[in-house]
């Protein structure tokens, strides 16, 4: 075409357009405003677990008395109330991580598996250390993190069915495993002497202890607060993952990443917990539902706000079980614990929501 042509006739389109390159889906960015109802939980629960913390720092056996600043008992409580920060916090966490790896909402630590797994290794460790100090967290820590995440991983391969994972398998068999590893704990427990035994029964129920060094307390703080953070940081691609997985591929979310990371870290949380206080039930469960009901299901809020949470549960268990004493001595946590979250378990089955979706 000549340059006369070319301008009476208009610039030659006959050309083909040329070819889109073909890349990878845009990475998800999702907006996260902090919505007022979101503040409001968090602010919220925050409140409580200042007010529940407070309640306990001032529980003696007398009553309620603030401790004398020329006694230890200011150290005694405020070392009991950092480990149900951390233990709470972290069964809380737990609970979140697994709800959405499992996509299932009555996924917990203590129904699914993770924390007796953790707990029967934590039995084994000890029988076969073979003293009390074998209870230690810095001793029995690694061989935690490995029962539960043993555990988790049977728990999930078993319920599979054709490649995908059935909600009420899950349930059924987690329930199942976990009171296989319970009664395996025991076992190992009725193999020890009689002081080791009587520790190891006690510690199997749920309790915070007293001996627990400041040493294994912060070397748990350094291990969930940056769990919990990274959880947090992994919200908007849990959200993506509620939904199908082409459409969360779509999106560029890398599923087999985002599954691996909420597998390890919900076994690393109820590990730290189990070490720290045993295997207490229903937190994770709880926790996760009170700030879903409160905060809706966006899942960097719901991470946060289920820390919090548990934190103020736990805390507030341990309060009441020094408020109310029993005639023959302080009940367990796990008593309590289980006391108030089986009515909420059984509540959620009556709900129905394995058959409403997750």
């Amino acid at each position: 075409m000549t340059p006369e042509s070319s301008r009476r006739n208009g610039p030659d389109n006959s050309s083909p357009p040329p070819q889109q390159s073909r890349t990878n889906p845009t990475p998800f960015v999702y907006p996260v405003p902090v919505r007022p109802r979101t503040a409001i939980t968090i602010v919220f629960l925050l409140l409580l677990l200042a007010a529940v913390a407070a309640l306990r720092l001032s529980l003696s056996p007398a009553g309620l008395e603030l401790p004398r600043p020329d006694t230890g008992e200011w150290g005694l409580r405020l070392q009991r109330i950092w480990s149900g920060l951390i233990v709470g916090s972290a069964l809380g966490a737990a609970g979140v991580l697994l709800q959405s790896l499992l996509r299932n909402p009555l996924a917990s630590p203590d129904l699914i598996g993770p924390s007796s797994g953790a707990a029967l290794a934590v039995s084994l460790t000890t029988y076969i250390l073979g003293t009390t100090s074998s209870l230690s967290p810095i001793a029995t820590g690694p061989a935690a993190l490995a029962g539960a995440l043993a555990v988790l991983g049977v728990v999930y391969l078993l319920s599979q069915r054709r490649g995908f994972v059935d909600p009420v398998s899950l349930v059924l068999i987690g329930v199942i495993v976990s009171i296989i590893c319970g009664a395996c704990s025991m076992f190992f427990a009725e193999l020890m002497g009689p002081n080791q035994r009587m520790l190891t029964s006690r510690w199997t129920i749920g309790s915070l202890s007293d001996d627990t060094s400041t040493t294994a307390l912060l070397v748990s703080t350094c291990i969930v607060i940056p769990v919990i953070a990274a959880g947090a940081v992994l919200g908007p691609a849990m959200d993506v993952a509620a939904l199908s997985e082409d459409e969360a591929r779509a999106s560029g979310v890398n599923l087999s990443w985002l599954r691996i990371a909420l597998f390890v870290g919900s076994g690393i949380l109820a590990a730290t917990a189990v070490v720290l206080s045993g295997p207490i039930g229903f937190i994770g469960l709880v926790s996760p539902h009170i700030v879903r009901l409160l905060a809706g299901p966006a899942h960097r809020p719901l991470i946060l706000g289920a820390a919090v949470a548990g934190a103020a549960l736990i805390v507030g268990a341990d309060a009441g079980v020094h408020a109310f004493r029993l005639p023959t001595g302080r009940m367990p946590i796990g008593i309590l614990t289980a006391l108030v979250g089986g009515p909420v378990f059984i509540a959620l089955l009556r709900t129905d929501p394995l058959r409403r979706g997750y």
